[in-house]
């Protein structure tokens, strides 16, 4: 999981947004992908729940894209090009 947090992004959208709500739940999520200890109950799911609960549309906080198949030769470098075009 990459995270790029820009509160002048966030701000520039809404100006009353509660960066330390945010923070925090970004944080709670990288906790969760990579399982860590301090990730709660969630993080000690295995991998394939972990998605599952991560890629939710239900989430009122942090909502992220739909996932979408596909294949990669080099996931690291298409995961940077991706990132690049689309969160920064």
């Amino acid at each position: 999981m990459k995270i790029h947090f820009s509160k002048e992004k966030i701000l520039a959208l809404d100006p009353n947004a509660d960066i330390e709500m945010i923070q925090l739940n970004l944080n709670s999520f990288e906790k969760i992908c990579s399982g860590k200890s301090d990730g709660g109950q969630i993080a000690t799911m295995d991998l394939a729940s972990r998605f599952r609960w991560l890629t939710a549309v239900r989430s009122s906080i942090i909502q992220t894209s739909r996932p979408h198949p596909g294949l990669s030769k080099d996931l690291t470098k298409t995961l940077q090009k991706l990132f690049e075009e689309a969160v920064l």
